[in-house]
């Protein structure tokens, strides 16, 4: 059976760290009201020289470093991105030049904070078509630039970063390593309750990021609990399977929601949300790079990732290590 196997994460942060306590210099906030409804205390914002592609070549580097792989090795980059460097063609194609790969096959992913999970599902249905061998699924955002620092309620939520892993074919007999499920679903009649107010075809602008927080709330813990129940019985195990939940970092308290609903333990649940804020599709790759290097998820581990983004779009990912 031909599985796609996790051989490698990777992260990167841009290199200014700002506080709660500095954001409230410039915004209507305070870093009681942001930990209080969201548990972010600091985020990551790029700065000059830092873009998407850069903080997405980084972080790749780190994934084939600790895959034990070279650039060439690659036939396959997918980023999923909702801030690209530009309208096109895709960053993905800028992380292959920078990563000095000739020849692979490159695209970027558009479906906001459920982009990776939506790349590693294509990732891995090439994988197993044998379109691909071995491929880097990268998340990079650089949301900053997409804010608008005047509205309160949402600029606080969100910060830049890139994760990426490296996954490859590997034939077993049992197939029991890698990728075992994954379920996607989108619904597109809430548009407006999550949204870039522009684009070049409507106004020929970037746009910035609109949101209706407490309807996105509702839908985010219904939405994720169904899909991850639907992607363990898929892969015909149950929620007392998972050894780790590692969740988009959207909000402290939609992840202490949505643990209560499964009936799955929080020490169970992977949080960087604390540090990082919101880094839409980044999000999930950064939370599991950083819990697969402090020594959390160890080989053999059954992993669940699973993430909501506007669209909406919604998906869950099965995976031992």
């Amino acid at each position: 059976m031909r599985r796609s196997v996790l051989l490698g994460t990777g992260s990167a942060l841009p290199a200014r760290v700002v506080t709660n306590a500095e954001l409230a210099q410039t915004v209507d906030t305070s870093d009681e009201w942001i930990v209080e409804r969201t548990g972010i205390r600091t985020r990551y914002i790029a700065g000059e020289g830092e873009t998407t592609t850069t903080l997405a070549t980084d972080a790749a580097k780190r994934a084939l470093d600790a895959a034990g792989l070279a650039s060439q090795d690659i036939d396959l980059i997918i980023l999923a991105t909702a801030t690209p460097d530009q309208t096109f063609p895709a960053s993905a194609t800028l992380v292959q030049a920078a990563l000095g790969i000739d020849d692979c096959v490159a695209f970027d992913v558009a479906a906001v904070c459920s982009g990776f999970l939506y790349a590693m599902t294509v990732a891995d249905s090439m994988i197993r078509s044998g379109a691909a061998q071995r491929a880097l699924v990268i998340g990079a955002e650089t949301f900053s630039r997409i804010l608008d620092w005047e509205d309160r309620a949402t600029c606080v939520l969100f910060g830049d970063g890139a994760g990426a892993v490296v996954l490859g074919a590997e034939e077993s007999a049992d197939g029991q390593r890698g990728i075992l499920a994954a379920k996607l679903h989108a619904d597109g009649r809430h548009n407006q309750l999550l949204y870039v107010d522009g684009g070049p075809s409507t106004t020929q602008t970037v746009g910035k990021v609109r949101m209706k927080g407490q309807e996105v709330f509702r839908h985010a813990v219904v939405n994720l609990a169904t899909v991850l129940k639907e992607v363990m019985a898929m892969a015909e195990m149950t929620p007392a399977d998972i050894d780790w939940l590692v969740p988009h970092q959207a909000n402290a308290r939609i992840l202490d929601a949505t643990a209560r609903k499964l009936k799955l333990s929080p020490d169970k649940v992977v949080v960087t949300v604390d540090q990082h804020a919101n880094t839409s599709a980044a999000s999930v790759p950064l939370a599991l790079d950083a819990a697969t290097r402090d020594g959390r998820i160890k080989a053999g581990d059954l992993i669940v990732l699973e993430a909501m983004g506007g669209g909406f779009t919604w998906g869950a990912c099965v995976l031992r290590v």
